[in-house]
């Protein structure tokens, strides 16, 4: 009987710390952090107060973060609330590229109509330069070639047959909400050359013919918030 108690002692506290964050922790991206941080708090490694002159635990706490210790650590009381009424979840995204992609593979789940769990849209390459945040800095990287491809269209036959030969920028939006590390995973199963995770939890898949990163608009179907 002890032993099963004890096994049910540890469950139990670790439910009670994370009740405790997320009451605490109301301004919070829980989106981005819930995973990451309830895994710190059930190793126990983010106990300690800074604020309150103890720092004894910021390192291992740190590290249990990784990546994520900037937008994490005030969920975890380590650093100051952020105010996140100014920048919604949606205009935040992580970008990473995948190692070893497949595009035949990617090419093949994105062809023709979809009936399963996810949408796939499909744009200009200029579309998705458009996005970048410094267009001129970014076009100087690409050669020539790609510099026609992404010229501004002009009102003459032979423009608009360029502009018709274009490349497209095909990404994939999965219906569900989830956390970056599923956004990844999923991300490699199917091909992807790189992936973009949004601050509201839409993962949004990155095919090979795109230059940056996709789109930086949320179109996941249930997870648009």
């Amino acid at each position: 009987m002890k032993m099963k108690s004890g096994c049910i002692a540890i469950p139990v506290a670790s439910a009670v710390l994370f009740l405790c964050w997320i009451t605490s922790a109301a301004a919070c991206n829980k989106a981005l952090c819930a995973s990451d941080v309830s895994k710190c708090l059930i190793q126990e490694l983010c106990q300690c107060r800074p604020i309150d002159g103890n720092c004894s635990c910021c390192k291992e706490c740190m590290l249990c973060l990784g990546t994520l210790w900037d937008e994490c650590c005030d969920c975890v009381g380590m650093c100051n609330p952020r105010n996140y009424s100014d920048t919604p979840p949606t205009s935040k995204s992580t970008v990473e590229e995948l190692q070893d992609p497949i595009p035949s593979l990617f090419r093949a789940l994105t062809e023709g109509d979809s009936h399963l769990h996810w949408n796939i849209v499909s744009f200009p390459v200029s579309e998705e330069l458009s996005y970048h945040e410094n267009l001129v800095s970014f076009l100087e990287t690409l050669d020539l070639a790609q510099l026609q491809n992404v010229s501004l269209p002009e009102n003459n036959p032979h423009s608009q047959l360029e502009s018709e030969k274009e490349p497209l920028c095909t990404v994939v939006y999965f219906d569900d909400c989830m956390s970056i590390h599923q956004c990844k995973n999923s991300c490699e199963s199917m091909g992807a050359s790189k992936y973009r995770w949004f601050h509201n939890a839409c993962c949004e898949c990155v095919g090979p013919d795109c230059i940056d990163y996709g789109s930086k608009v949320v179109k996941c179907m249930n997870c648009t918030f």
